[in-house]
């Protein structure tokens, strides 16, 4: 069976240390946000910390 093709995301797969994993499940089950938005609103603070402009029509551009 084929998986679903996304029109908005982009599928990826990674790892992260157990205790980041435990918090972050924590903080998605009370705040009942998908983990998903929440790895998009860490992943866009990242990039502007990095000073990487980060665009709304998903298409990012490096502004250094």
């Amino acid at each position: 069976m084929a998986k679903p093709e996304l029109r908005y995301r982009t599928r990826f797969t990674s790892s992260m240390e157990n205790n980041l994993w435990d918090a972050f499940q924590k903080l998605s089950q009370e705040t009942r946000i998908p983990m998903s938005r929440l790895i998009d609103e860490a992943v866009e603070d990242l990039l502007i910390k990095h000073r990487f402009s980060v665009s709304k029509d998903n298409k990012s551009k490096n502004s250094r």
